[in-house]
């Protein structure tokens, strides 16, 4: 039995699947609650309509680095995962247009990723397990105001990703691959009133059907093989309260759908194969924020999150110790005149989460979760 991690092998740093929701220090620091701010160009990601509340040119580029590793303890005894590093870069911009109500605006990162592996001589494993997917997007948009009060905005995703899974299951032990696929997203900033703004985003689902090469125990060399990963469909929801100028509290809840995501074939040719048994549900995320700005440019952030797991019991994997988590973080930054920085921090924790799998029992036992993150923006605005 090839264990469901092996494809899902980025232990999410939080508990939807393998996303990374993190894609501006800004937005970190308020625990990601930015769907109805979405008032910087990391907002092609948030919430594409917050746009157009930038006039002139923006460009924010910056990057989110992360350690983080798993623990282990059940009937066979106690282990900790390989402790991992992952650093991941993202650069957006916006242009207005205020002669036509637009804005357009590009973002380039990374919504999926991240790696897991466990040491040789696991309670779960003689050998060892590894895995490692890589995805990016680029994103054009276009942000419309419509009125005043109201935006809405749609844009293209192109996305492109690899796999790397090593494992030493019952036939297939090692799998590269990579694909491309095309998707959207589109957004809704609605602010009726100066003291409350509300949003709604939306992403497409994507399929990567991954083409590449396997080795197995029971053919040559390496053998054309493919995996098809279905990546979920994504809903957002905001309500920014903005009880005076100085003040900003914002409330919003993330949906994601890993309904579809149910058993992926890996059959290389003229080979036997395995069937890797997900059967992922969909999860919540909700997000709380609040930003208090100080004056002379500068603002200080604090945000919590609460993740619900994906994972079920039954098709629980070491290399997706999935379980419900509590994220916090604080942050500061400083406008200039064309000018902009923003650094957060960021602890995540995954308390004990104790499973009895039905497909691989060796996995049974209680999981533990833990990380730190540094996240780093600077913007220009002309």
């Amino acid at each position: 039995m090839l264990f469901v991690g092996v494809l899902a092998c980025p232990s999410p740093v939080f508990a939807l699947g393998f996303a990374l929701p993190d894609q501006d220090a800004f937005a970190t620091a308020r625990g990601n609650a930015f769907v109805a701010t979405a008032n910087d160009p990391a907002a092609v990601y948030y919430n594409p309509a917050g746009i157009s509340q930038l006039d002139g040119a923006h460009i924010s580029a910056g990057a989110y680095g992360i350690v983080y590793g798993s623990s282990y303890n059940g009937a066979a005894g106690s282990i900790d995962s390989k402790t991992q590093l992952a650093v991941l870069p993202r650069v957006f911009s916006t242009w207005s247009l205020p002669k036509y109500n637009l804005t357009l605006g590009l973002g380039t990162y990374s919504p999926y990723g991240m790696r897991e592996e466990w040491p040789a001589y696991s309670p779960f494993t003689a050998q060892g397990e590894t895995g490692e997917i890589d995805y990016y997007t680029l994103n054009p948009v276009v942000a419309w105001q419509i009125i005043p009060s109201l935006s809405i905005a749609a844009g293209p995703t192109l996305n492109y990703s690899e796999a790397d899974f090593k494992e030493f299951p019952t036939f297939v032990n090692h799998f590269r691959g990579r694909d491309t696929a095309a998707g959207f997203n589109a957004g809704v900033l609605w602010h009726p009133w100066d003291q409350h703004s509300f949003g709604v985003t939306y992403r497409s689902a994507t399929d990567m059907n991954y083409n590449g090469h396997a080795t197995s125990l029971t053919g040559p060399g390496n053998i054309p093989s493919q995996a098809n990963i279905h990546f979920p469909q994504t809903a957002a929801f905001g309500y920014s309260f903005r009880p005076a100028t100085n003040w900003n509290f914002e409330a919003d809840a993330n949906w994601t759908d890993w309904t579809d995501l149910r058993t992926v074939n890996l059959n290389p040719q003229g080979a036997l194969g395995d069937n890797l048994l997900f059967n992922w549900h969909p999860s919540w995320m909700f997000d709380f924020g609040a930003t208090r700005y100080l004056g002379n440019g500068w603002r200080l952030s604090g945000g919590y999150m609460y993740s619900m797991n994906s994972v079920p019991d039954a098709d629980f994997s070491a290399l997706v110790p999935d379980s419900d988590r509590h994220i916090f973080s604080i942050g500061v930054g400083k406008n200039y005149n064309h000018f902009s920085w923003d650094v957060a921090y960021q602890l995540g924790w995954g308390p004990t989460r104790t499973v009895s799998t039905d497909n691989y029992p060796p996995a049974d036992g209680s999981y533990e979760f833990l990380s730190h993150a540094i996240t780093i923006n600077f913007g220009c605005h002309f």
